[in-house]
């Protein structure tokens, strides 16, 4: 509730909405113990939640498949050469009432193995680190549609 509320707060200090959402993908990054390896985002008015923990990734460029996205984002942002994903969700936004259109950002599971996690090299973001779901789901400031994923993924391989 408290990330919302910093958003909302963020747009009317704004006194519009100058941030465009956008289609967009997210790497819900594994270590080989489970844990999620999530970005602290930059302290940027002009991002949605900064200052807040999330998964890597970005925007889908105009024209591009989001598993090239995917890619793109994860080697500007961590020097990552990704050599699997697994698409995980599909979570869809609808901006209407904000004077936008609908988007989705997509979630693709990656398991990065230790020796190339020691290769990170942090291009965007304040910091990024390893985290258990309850450390990712009890965090006081943690994007609200990736911890979802979060939980959804976590909660769903329980299932498994």
């Amino acid at each position: 509730m408290r990330d919302a509320l910093a958003l909302l707060r963020q747009l009317a200090a704004a006194k519009r909405l100058s941030l465009r959402p956008s289609d967009a993908v997210a790497a819900l990054l594994l270590d080989e113990e489970g844990r999620y390896i999530l970005q602290l985002r930059d302290a940027k008015n002009e991002i949605f939640f900064p200052g807040h923990w999330g998964c890597f990734g970005g925007g889908v460029e105009q024209g591009e498949e989001p598993e090239v996205a995917i890619r793109r984002e994860l080697h500007e942002e961590l020097g990552f050469e990704l050599k699997q994903a697994k698409r995980f969700t599909r979570l869809e936004f609808d901006f209407a009432p904000l004077g936008h259109g609908r988007t989705y950002r997509i979630y693709y599971e990656i398991v990065v193995p230790s020796s190339e996690l020691r290769r990170f090299v942090l291009g965007e973001g304040a910091e990024f680190g390893a985290h258990t779901v309850a450390d990712v789901l009890s965090k006081e400031r943690v994007v609200p549609y990736d911890a979802f994923a979060i939980w959804l993924h976590a909660f769903s391989a329980r299932r498994a």
